[in-house]
């Protein structure tokens, strides 16, 4: 962005070359393992084939919808940023640090994943989310932005590959595809609702309405979380 002067169209040709690279990568260094025994053909996928999945993948499937309603696109953080005098050519930046912060964490969250109970690291992902929401909604400039924006990245690496690893071991293996398909899915429908229902409060009534109201449906899913403990607490007794 600083080399071609803001020059949107030079900076998306030149992100094709990574895309290209990626590709060339799968193509050459990704080889699949032959098969061990003989490979039986399937029918396609149904959607009689999801009531195969328990009440337990359910739960998660509803969970991680409410977490996105909870989470609308990044866009709106650049967005954020702009308005507090980030100029275009640095906007990348966002996303960048957003990332850094998501990567640094995941792989320490993914280690507490295999010690703890998950929901905590839920908890704990939805506590980061709700700091980033009201800093985003408050800040003053681009300091308090930053770190709405690194909180926002500590709540993916705390839940996200939580998330992955719920589902796989909620469903059964020969619809494990089909389960992280699904829950994607839904994940999707409740961006595009939490994403529009997010540009809808920013032109009505202010960025800070947008930000408060993640912040509301992040206290709803931790919430869920509080009402699993309880239940499970009940159910044991």
């Amino acid at each position: 962005m600083l080399a071609w002067a803001g020059d949107f169209r030079k900076v998306f040709w030149f992100a094709t070359l990574p895309g290209l690279l990626a590709v060339a990568l799968l193509a050459i260094g990704v080889h699949e393992p032959k098969p061990t025994g003989p490979v039986q053909a399937k029918a396609p996928i149904h959607w009689r084939a999801l009531k195969q999945l328990d009440a337990a993948y359910w739960q998660i499937v509803a969970m991680g919808a409410v977490f996105t309603l909870a989470r609308f696109s990044e866009a709106f953080l650049i967005l954020r940023a702009r308005q507090n005098g980030l100029p275009d050519s640095l906007a990348p930046l966002v996303l960048v640090t957003m990332n850094v912060v998501y990567a640094l964490s995941a792989y320490p969250a993914g280690l507490l994943a295999d010690r703890l109970d998950r929901r905590h690291l839920m908890a704990a992902g939805l506590v980061a989310l709700i700091a980033s929401d009201l800093t985003l909604a408050w800040a003053p400039g681009l300091a308090a932005v930053a770190v709405g924006v690194a909180l926002w990245g500590l709540h993916m690496g705390l839940t996200q590959g939580v998330f992955a690893t719920m589902i796989a071991d909620a469903a059964p293996a020969q619809l494990r595809g089909s389960a992280f398909g699904f829950f994607n899915l839904a994940g999707g429908i409740a961006m595009l609702i939490a994403s529009a229902l997010a540009g809808f409060l920013w032109g009505r009534f202010g960025a800070a309405a947008t930000f408060y109201a993640g912040a509301g449906f992040a206290v709803v899913a931790l919430g869920f979380i509080a009402a699993d403990f309880k239940f499970e607490g009940e159910a044991a007794r």
